[in-house]
């Protein structure tokens, strides 16, 4: 039995992996379920947290830059086999499972941290390590309650119905791990290339990270007269998302850029010469001394926040029957009763209901604590912000579930805006506005935030662990503790990021989805008029783009970010459709693609872990950076000729790739 377990592993998953099983069919995993298997260790916990602690900073770093948070599973899952390979540890399997839903808590730790506080710094309000930190283990903790009465429901349940396209790439490459983990060395290779150019960018300027068509004289004059300009940000981690993202949601990222700066943009100008006088409650400029990206700011970012609003509200209308079943299962398994004869088997056995409902309950009387103690200090508040809490996180949970499911996207940006405009119309009705209301209202949103994006990212984990074999109530534990690590991590970076290059001002980090919460919020406790008719127009956006087919939320994205952070991943996923059909032979076409796909994780966490030591040292003094060479249009030009070269080494690098690999 033995010898074909090792032979099962070595060829890949069963055959009905991917596919709806039939009556009376089962799904038998790699691992059987009727063996143990080494998963924890002290060699899995220990590599889980490393990885919780290094990829927490690098994703900090890199979503507060341009808005987009990496998923950490695929290379952590490639570093775990690496290392596994490495040390020649037999049956690594299932610690690398371990090792992967430990350290990949980072992430979606840090999205629920990085979309919601930098606002309370751009907002000027006071913001401490521990509320940063409650807030994110508080909400990690709870999108790991919520979610764990329906993992039987999505994981098993729904087998071969949702396609899982993160969980399935990161399982690929578990089981390829088993066969040699060749593949770790690709990813070395790639994390220092691209480790090394961002470095050089962050922290010594040898060229601009920024090439913009103002430097020649026609783009100074297009930008001046009309308002249009063109820019693309030259970072390794960016143009590497944009490959493992692919060309479709690229492109319409993009798109939704292009009608904002190419479109919208212009026409502004065009208007704005005949309007005297300045437009809109915050603008001090008359709109035709404004350049293109104060317009931006001013007006169109809106009209993207509108749509990212109502692509939420899209998004949950369209789950609502699955937010039902969902609910009803998770209401038998915790208040019913329902017990099943085969949970004895590891595989199919989670931590008991009982202890869920009791943790839930636990976990509400902490948050109303910090509350009441450490936000509002209000009975009354508390428990409103306890109830908003509660209420939505486990309304949206599935939602997050279901949209990592079918799309591996985490809609999670848009749902929080809407949580800050329920909490914050809630608020005010209870008599909590001003700076105090700002304050609870964006440190709710955050540890809903949490909630719905670890909520999200765990069902990956829990996919993962059913195709391949592994006990979810031992997942399931530990991802407490990734939970814990990753939260202390975060809050650590957010201060250091904070003081080292702000969230305000020339030179100050994106931030953007922080930004957008700052946007609504403002006016909302701050009796300030909002720019209601851009979000308006945002959202009737949205629903025109659903009813052509279009997903709402990846445009409006695209409308929302800086043009010079969605060429990049225009860039990118352009290269992978390249590389992934330059021939007929559809086997090397997948292998050229997942190199591919390996090569731009090693752009994303080496380019994001280097801005992490590059941010470092400026925090402690260390300035390198050629400031004024880089202002320059020769070190723009330079940075388009490095970017070039960049992207010849992915195809170079990726077209290398054989059948057999």
């Amino acid at each position: 039995m033995s010898d074909h377990e090792q032979k099962q592993t070595i060829v890949g998953l069963p055959v009905n992996a991917y596919t709806e099983l039939k009556p009376g069919e089962e799904y038998v995993p790699i691992m059987s379920p009727t063996k143990e298997y080494p998963e924890v260790s002290k060699y899995s916990v220990i590599m889980g947290l490393i990885m919780a602690i290094l990829f927490s900073a690098a994703a900090a770093y890199l979503g507060l830059k341009i808005g987009q948070v990496f998923e950490a599973a695929i290379p952590i899952a490639i570093i775990a086999v690496g290392f596994s390979t490495l040390l020649k540890r037999n049956k690594a399997l299932g610690e690398n499972v371990i090792i992967q839903s430990i350290g990949s808590t980072s992430g979606a730790v840090v999205a629920g941290a990085i979309f919601t506080i930098p606002a309370l710094y751009i907002l000027n309000l006071e913001v401490d390590f521990f509320q940063v930190f409650m807030a994110s283990i508080l909400g990690g903790f709870l999108g790991i309650l919520f979610l764990i009465p329906f993992r039987k429901y999505f994981v098993a349940e729904m087998h071969g119905k949702f396609p899982f396209p993160e969980a399935t790439a990161t399982t690929e490459v578990l089981v390829a791990g088993e066969k040699g983990g060749k593949q770790a060395v690709v990813l070395v290779v790639s994390g220092l290339i691209g480790g090394i150019y961002d470095f050089i960018i962050a922290t010594f300027g040898l060229w601009s990270e920024v090439f913009s068509t103002r430097v020649v004289a026609i783009g100074e004059h297009f930008a001046d007269k009309f308002k249009t300009v063109f820019k693309l940000n030259v970072g390794a981690a960016i143009v590497g998302l944009g490959y493992i993202v692919g060309l479709k949601y690229t492109a319409i990222i993009a798109a939704g850029s292009f009608v904002a700066w190419f479109v919208i943009i212009p026409i502004f100008a065009y208007l704005g010469d005949f309007i005297t006088m300045p437009v809109g409650a915050t603008a001090t400029l008359l709109i035709k001394d404004m350049s293109a990206e104060q317009i931006f700011g001013n007006y169109v970012r809106h009209i993207g926040i509108g749509g990212i609003a109502m692509a939420g509200i899209i998004g949950i209308v369209r789950s609502s029957g699955i937010i039902k079943s969902a609910f009803t299962l998770g209401f038998k398994e915790i208040f019913g009763g329902h017990h099943d004869e085969e949970n004895n088997l590891r595989t199919k056995r989670d931590i008991p209901m009982g202890i869920i409902a009791g943790g839930i309950i636990l976990t509400a009387v902490v948050i109303f604590v910090f509350f009441m103690f450490g936000v509002v200090d209000n009975f009354v508040h508390a428990i409103v912000g306890l109830a908003i809490v509660m209420v939505i996180s486990f309304l949206f949970t599935t939602v997050a579930a279901n949209a990592i499911a079918i799309v591996g996207t985490n809609p999670v940006s848009g749902m929080t805006l809407m949580t800050l405009i329920l909490s914050s119309i809630i608020l005010v009705s209870v008599g909590l506005t001003g700076a105090p209301g700002m304050v609870s209202a964006l440190i709710i949103g955050g540890v809903v935030c949490t909630a719905l994006s670890v909520a999200g990212a765990f069902i990956t984990d829990l996919k993962i662990g059913y195709w391949l074999g592994s006990s979810p109530y031992k997942q399931e534990r530990w991802k407490f503790l990734g939970t814990v690590v990753s939260a202390g991590t975060v809050a650590w970076v957010i201060l250091i990021l904070n003081e080292t290059y702000g969230f305000v001002g020339e030179g100050a980090l994106v931030a953007p989805q922080a930004n957008a919460m700052a946007a609504v919020i403002q006016p909302l406790m701050s009796d300030q008029p909002a720019p209601w008719m851009m979000y308006v127009a945002g959202a009737f956006m949205a629903l025109i783009l659903t009813m052509i087919g279009v997903p709402a939320l990846a445009f409006a994205l695209g409308m929302y970010l800086p043009l010079e952070l969605n060429t990049p991943l225009l860039v990118g996923g352009l290269i992978s459709h390249f590389v992934s059909t330059r021939t007929k032979d559809e086997a090397l076409n997948k292998s050229r693609r997942e190199r591919g796909t390996l090569i731009a994780s090693g752009f994303i966490a080496g380019g994001a872990l280097m801005g992490v030591i590059s941010a470092m040292l400026r925090y402690f003094g260390i300035e390198w950076h050629m400031d004024e060479w880089a202002e320059t249009h020769a070190a723009e030009l330079l940075g388009l000729a490095m970017f070039a070269l960049l992207c010849g080494y992915i195809i170079w690098d990726a077209l290398r790739a054989k059948n057999d690999e």
